[in-house]
């Protein structure tokens, strides 16, 4: 009995015991306080309402301005609503005709409104805006129909009885064009590729930072602090630039569809990804040594919610929405989406995730100047 209270109190048990503790902990709290946003944070979704029709659309832009639940804006041309759509900066335009009301005050036409979304996008906003758009198509046919159109038509010089004609004719009128730009390749296995591939070179640099870390602590006594640090980026480097091929290949071989191009590119942003990431969690490393595996998992936790992969940093609480901008996550998963599916800003996406490898570069250079000292001077007492 002796013998296995002694065996729970040894360190190992301890604290393999500690980190099941924690992780539960930290999990839960940041996953619901994370994804609580959803669907209450849906509402800070953005919509665009491009109207070129002066008359019967102006009282429906209108009105969808005033009822729709989310960050309307007017004003736009459609090509710039088309490039904020393309761009993620907007999450569905909706686009009135110029000859919309032409085409309402006609029998036995359609009165045609087209809605763009971009599906290179979390789940979450394309099926969201599906739905709206089913949604504001029965509201038109029905509401309108009944109560707005037959004024308007009215306010036109149209006599009443045509008015009420055309007015009861709406719900079969109204012709609602579904444009999807940036199609995902059925399956939710690629909806989240973004996600899932940029987690699998996290998660790898993490425990991989631990180990290389360790082995410049032990080799700085013998090589010198300079040598030690940059043989160890120099490792960083290969392991970061060959290591994501596995992972991709699979996909990629498994998916199929892509041009060897976007391989390459893909390919190269996880190689920077991986990098990034390495250099980022090296500096608890660093500072902490053992105890750094608490800080890396909870900012790895923290980085899965503000990734984007599952809500667009409109959604996010305000925490994980800071958090995104200096995200390695973030800045990898909105670029694959870009270049597996379609989409804007990869340069700046790129732009962000190349600071955050050169800043966390610095930094863990500097953690590592800090301790390095102390690496050397325990050496020198263990070898006395």
């Amino acid at each position: 009995m002796n013998g296995f209270l002694n065996f729970m109190k040894s360190k190992a048990v301890i604290g393999g015991l500690t980190m099941i503790l924690f992780y539960q902990v930290a999990f839960i709290a940041i996953f619901m306080s994370g994804y609580s946003a959803i669907p209450k944070n849906i509402d800070e979704l953005k919509v665009a309402i491009v109207n070129e029709d002066t008359q019967a659309g102006k009282e429906i832009a209108a009105s969808l301005q005033k009822e729709l639940p989310f960050h309307v804006t007017t004003g736009a041309s459609l090509e710039q609503a088309r490039e904020e759509l393309n761009d993620r900066d907007v999450h569905m335009v909706i686009h009135i005709p110029a000859d919309f009301t032409e085409k309402l005050s006609q029998q036995k036409e359609k009165a045609p409104m087209d809605f763009m979304i971009n599906q290179s996008n979390p789940a979450t906003v394309t099926s969201t805006m599906q739905s709206v758009v089913t949604q504001i198509t029965g509201s038109l046919n029905q509401q309108f129909a009944v109560q707005n159109t037959q004024g308007i038509l009215q306010k036109l010089n149209m006599p009443e009885e045509q008015a009420k004609q055309l007015a009861a004719e709406i719900p079969t009128k109204l012709a609602p064009n579904m444009i999807n730009i940036n199609k995902v390749p059925a399956g939710m296995h690629n909806q989240m590729a973004p996600f899932f591939l940029a987690m699998v070179s996290y998660v790898g640099a993490m425990v991989f930072s631990m180990m290389v870390t360790g082995a410049t602590r032990a080799y700085t006594p013998i090589l010198g602090r300079a040598k030690a640090f940059w043989y160890a980026q120099g490792v960083n480097a290969l392991v970061a630039f060959f290591s994501p091929l596995i992972g991709l290949t699979i996909y990629f071989l498994v998916q199929g569809g892509y041009e060897a191009s976007v391989f390459l590119q893909v390919w190269l942003v996880h190689a920077l990804e991986l990098f990034a990431a390495i250099e980022f969690m090296s500096i608890f490393c660093y500072l902490l040594k053992d105890a750094a595996i608490f800080a890396n998992l909870t900012l790895m936790l923290f980085q899965t919610i503000s990734s984007g992969a599952v809500m667009t940093q409109d959604m996010m609480p305000a925490l994980f929405r800071w958090i995104s901008h200096i995200s390695i996550m973030y800045y990898t998963v909105q670029t694959d989406f870009s270049l597996l599916f379609g989409g804007g800003k990869i340069g700046e996406n790129l732009l962000g995730l190349a600071g955050m490898a050169i800043a966390s570069l610095v930094v863990g250079q500097l953690a590592y100047l800090f301790v390095s000292t102390g690496f050397k001077k325990k050496a020198l007492a263990d070898a006395s």
